[in-house]
């Protein structure tokens, strides 16, 4: 359920020129894929599809990631579920269930009504793709149940790349648009697709002029970058912290009001750039869930939030804690798909 999208082909021509970079970090991927798979178990769809009577609890939680693996989204479900199993809180599986920028997932939660034990990572992406894309569920037809945290985005570029600093970027991408393709792990109308779209602009480039790749997730965006089909990614801080430690790929900038203690890179407004932005990631449930049940979730995850092992991985992901709960999430929800309109609108 590959969902790639591109207004500029030239950047497959560089794939076989960039064979040998891939090759070296095909080792390291596959090696961080097994060990996420063992240590943390990922029920398989079919499972997932079969289970789960409407109503009925199996007192283990399924979490439902609605993007490939290796994303944002999969790492905070694995996140969540190592820290449950650390606090001995809970049991719980990772389902992964990716297409069309999250709506698969969505609509898979919808059908799922009735049902105690799941739970959908969620955020601006799905937000975003329930806004460009057709759907046969919105976000209206789901259960809020709580935001979790937010986190920057990140200017990125291969090791390699020619662009040393932000400077170097704009400048090359200003004198000319069309030379310069930039990727994101979401839809146009999701975090990554919307930061693109202010960076341009704060810096003077028309984006209709600027090629651009999006793909359902970092863990599909984060190959691009590396073999060369896309020159520059627009995407999360969190997903990239490990490549960014081994020097596989460079931060030019966050777009936090504040430097992040993750990595040691400029903000945008640092640099001039007038463009401070924050992703953020919540939970959603299925329909038709009592009061009781809903409770029961949202007491789940606020716990979750106030334990000191979800603190601590979350500094480690370069997060910030941003619970927000009912009736403020729902709020909340409305004004981002006010922001995603109004900026994909300009």
């Amino acid at each position: 359920m590959k969902s790639v999208h591109t207004s500029n082909q030239a950047g497959k021509d560089n794939i076989m020129s960039a064979s040998t970079r891939l090759s070296r970090h095909i080792a390291l991927l596959a090696a961080c894929a097994m060990a996420l798979a063992a240590a943390i178990g990922c029920t398989p769809v079919e499972s997932f599809l079969a289970g789960g009577q409407a109503g009925a609890s199996s007192e283990e939680l399924r979490i439902l990631v609605p993007s490939v693996a290796g994303g944002g989204y999969d790492l905070t479900a694995r996140t969540m579920v190592q820290a449950l199993a650390d606090e001995g809180t809970a049991t719980a599986d990772v389902v992964v269930l990716p297409g069309s920028g999250g709506i698969v997932g969505l609509n898979r939660l919808v059908l799922e009504r009735g049902n105690p034990d799941l739970l959908m990572v969620m955020g601006l992406g799905v937000l975003g793709s329930v806004e460009i894309l057709p759907s046969q569920h919105t976000l209206a037809d789901a259960t809020p149940i709580a935001r979790l945290m937010d986190e920057p985005e990140a200017v990125l570029v291969p090791s390699d790349s020619p662009f040393t600093t932000l400077a170097d970027l704009t400048s090359a991408w200003t004198q000319d648009p069309s030379s310069i393709s930039i990727g994101g792990g979401s839809s146009e109308g999701g975090p990554d697709g919307l930061f693109r779209l202010l960076l341009a602009r704060a810096v003077g480039v028309d984006p209709s002029l600027s090629p651009s790749r999006t793909y359902d997730g970092g863990g599909e965006l984060l190959p691009a970058l590396l073999t060369g089909q896309v020159d520059v990614a627009a995407t999360g801080l969190g997903e990239y912290l490990d490549q960014i430690a081994a020097g596989t790929v460079r931060v030019l900038a966050v777009s936090s009001p504040q430097r992040s203690p993750a990595v040691d890179a400029p903000t945008l407004a640092e640099l001039g750039v007038d463009v401070t932005f924050t992703n953020w990631r919540g939970l959603m449930a299925p329909p038709g869930l009592t009061d009781d049940q809903r409770l029961r979730l949202q007491t789940l995850v606020t716990d979750l939030t106030a334990s000191p092992r979800w603190n601590e991985l979350s500094r480690r992901n370069g997060w910030n804690s941003a619970v927000l709960t009912e009736p403020e999430f729902s709020e909340f929800l409305q004004d981002q798909s006010r922001f995603v309109a109004a900026t994909l609108d300009r």
